[in-house]
C-alpha cells in the first residue's frame, strides 16, 4: 500500500483537526475525527475507542489515505503477537511497517507516553507522537 518512506512522511507530517472540539472518552465511544496535513492535500483520520466492559481499555489510531493505519495505541487490550512470534502485553504501540501494515507492535516508551492509565494524558501524548497540533481540550468523563 505505502512504502516505508511514504508512511514515515505521513506520520511525521504536522496535522490539525478539521473541526476542533473538546474530546472526551466515555465508555463505549467509537468516533472518528478528521485531520488535515500541513500541506492541505493529505487528509487523515483519528479514531478513538473505549471499551464498555473494561473501562481501562482504549484504542487511539491515526489513518492516512483513508484506510492505512499509521499509528495505533492499544491500552490495556489483549496481548499482541508480532509476525516474528514476539508477544507484547496488553498496552503496546502499532506502527505501519511496509509489507506488514499495522501488524507490528512495540512496547510503549514511558518517555513519550507519560501515563497511559490516564485517558487525557494518553490522548495528548498520542496526538504529540502523531504530530497533531492545536490539540483540543480533553474533558474528563465522570463515571
Amino acid at each position: 500500500m505505502l512504502t516505508q518512506a511514504e508512511a514515515n512522511a505521513l506520520i511525521a507530517m504536522r496535522k490539525r483537526f478539521v473541526a476542533p472540539r473538546p474530546i472526551s472518552l466515555p465508555p463505549g465511544i467509537d468516533e472518528t475525527h478528521e485531520l488535515i496535513g500541513e500541506d492541505k492535500r493529505e487528509h487523515f483520520l483519528l479514531d478513538l475507542w473505549r471499551g464498555t466492559m473494561r473501562l481501562s481499555k482504549y484504542k487511539m489510531q491515526t489513518r492516512g489515505r483513508i484506510i492505512v493505519v499509521l499509528v495505533r495505541l492499544d491500552i490495556n487490550g489483549a496481548p499482541h503477537t508480532n509476525p516474528d512470534g514476539q508477544i507484547l502485553d496488553g498496552t503496546h504501540l502499532h506502527l505501519y511497517r511496509e509489507g506488514f501494515d499495522d501488524k507490528w507492535a512495540y512496547p510503549v516508551d514511558p518517555e513519550l507516553f507519560h501515563d497511559v492509565e490516564d485517558a487525557g494524558t494518553a490522548f495528548k501524548d498520542f496526538c504529540r507522537y502523531c504530530h497533531i497540533e492545536e490539540i483540543p481540550p480533553y474533558q474528563e468523563v465522570l463515571l
